[in-house]
């Protein structure tokens, strides 16, 4: 059997951490010491020992404090931990168990990691390097699918998040992202875990709820989302964060106007992380200079190679230590052999890394390719606009016709299809304007063109 990289990072942990506190509640109170991990992992891997080697156990804790020890019981288990977020859908998270041949899901039951065995999913018969961790996505399209992960991979991806962005024992990290999701298992769990960054734990996602939070912690790391960013850069009355030294913001692009205001009100410098599900971290913007631009996500991150074919908008590779095996149930030539294919357009300049798009996001219309960024960057100059999204439909006469979906003061559709005939050629103006109160996000901040596009002609089909 190959050691379990995360194991062994662990004993050295445990070895240093002891008695020191591990993970806190947002009120400061020391929830678990690194020791109480070690002893509650024990009692808890005992839990396990009915269930064959490498079964896949899904665990749908939310951002408990549990979650290390349970983490650690199933790695000595040699059972596949599949993280979960907490509020999915029972038919979405049947689908994932049946998916990925769960054998249970470990839950939160009257403050307690219960586990549940589940029907329906069948036993995987894994052939060559059975993975130690699987962790879900939906990739393109809405069918969810896992990668496959050994630890050395989780444990690189974490050794290059901490090195590039100077996080250490000392710190504390502010855990409010998902845990189970791989921006919060990579920047919160692992790096508990291997390096001994303590954190707090909380599920508490309220704006007010997490500045009280970060004030009475003392964290000095924030791993948060651009929608916290913006909320806060809004907020009267916030407490001061003297002791905050380090904002990381991920999961989706950063708008520069919300981000200037953070700093201004908070005197601390947000720097943008680019990572995947399948990869971990591919680029940062390291510098300590406040200057934010659209679509700038830094440059590589430490022992991550990116292969480029030139510096025009196009699609990239990340060679890494950290690249997941594959997918699961199904292979793709995108991911594998420490290589991966993400579908992002960059553009390179010698400051570093511009997002550009996705190469699904181009809408084909009538054979000529629509980058909606293009088209987005001018709708960012119409009087009123606030937030602009552009995505593709399907035409009977065109293959693909694009609509915009806008939130602003006073904005007509009218007047932004005006707009656009003024402002761009004509195959280029979008069919539709769908006019919102705010555009809609999912739980990480992300806004999908291809859920929006759902939701459009749902909408428009009922009228």
């Amino acid at each position: 059997m190959v050691e379990n990289a995360l194991l062994s990072a662990w004993s050295g942990t445990l070895a240093r951490g002891g008695s020191r506190p591990a993970v806190l509640s947002a009120n400061a109170e020391v929830l678990r010491t690194f020791a109480d991990i070690e002893t509650e992992a024990e009692d808890c891997a005992r839990g396990f020992g009915h269930l064959p080697p490498r079964s896949v156990v899904a665990v749908q804790l939310g951002n408990s404090e549990r979650w290390p020890a349970v983490l650690l019981a199933l790695f000595r288990r040699e059972l596949i931990p599949l993280p979960l977020g907490r509020h999915m859908e029972r038919a979405e998270l049947d689908i994932a168990l049946s998916t990925c041949g769960a054998a249970g899901v470990v839950e939160s039951e009257c403050g307690e990691s219960v586990f549940r065995a589940v029907g329906g999913g069948t036993p995987v018969a894994w052939t060559g390097a059975a993975p130690d961790l699987l962790k879900l996505t939906s990739g393109t399209t809405s069918v969810p699918r896992a990668i496959r992960f050994r630890a050395h991979q989780l444990l690189a991806d974490c050794d290059q998040i901490c090195a590039t962005m100077g996080i250490t024992g000392r710190d504390l990290n502010y855990g409010v992202i998902p845990f189970s999701h791989s921006y919060g298992f990579s920047n919160l769990l692992t790096p508990l875990l291997c390096r001994g960054v303590p954190l707090v734990a909380t599920d508490d996602r309220m704006p007010r709820a997490i500045l009280d939070g970060l004030a009475r912690t003392g964290a000095t790391v924030f791993p948060g989302m651009p929608v916290f960013f913006q909320k806060f850069a809004g907020m009267e009355n916030t407490p001061r964060l003297p002791s905050l030294r380090l904002c990381i913001s991920a999961g989706a692009p950063l708008p520069p106007a919300p981000a200037e205001r953070f700093t201004a009100k908070f005197g601390v410098k947000i720097h943008t992380f680019y990572g995947s599900s399948e990869c971990g971290g591919i680029g940062y913007d390291a510098s300590d200079e406040p200057r934010y631009e659209e679509g700038f996500v830094g440059t590589p991150m430490q022992g991550v190679c990116i292969e480029r074919e030139s510096d025009e908008p196009g699609p990239i590779a990340i060679c890494s230590a950290a690249v997941g095996d594959g997918y699961f149930p199904a292979d793709d030539p995108s991911l594998g052999a420490r290589r991966f294919i993400p579908g992002d357009l960059v553009r390179w300049t010698e400051r570093g890394m511009f997002l550009a798009g996705r190469m699904s996001d181009i809408i084909n219309v009538a054979g000529r390719k629509l980058n909606p960024l293009e088209v987005e960057a001018r709708l960012a100059e119409c009087p009123g606009v606030r937030e602009a999204v552009v995505f593709g439909v399907r035409s009977e006469l065109r293959g693909e016709e694009p609509v915009i979906c806008a939130a602003g003061e006073g904005i007509t559709r009218e007047a932004l299809l005006r707009f656009c005939h003024e402002r761009l050629s004509a195959w280029q103006v979008p069919r539709d304007v769908w006019i919102v109160a705010a555009i809609p996000m999912n739980d990480r901040g992300k806004t999908s063109r291809r859920v929006l596009a759902e939701q459009y002609l749902a909408r428009t089909s009922c009228l």
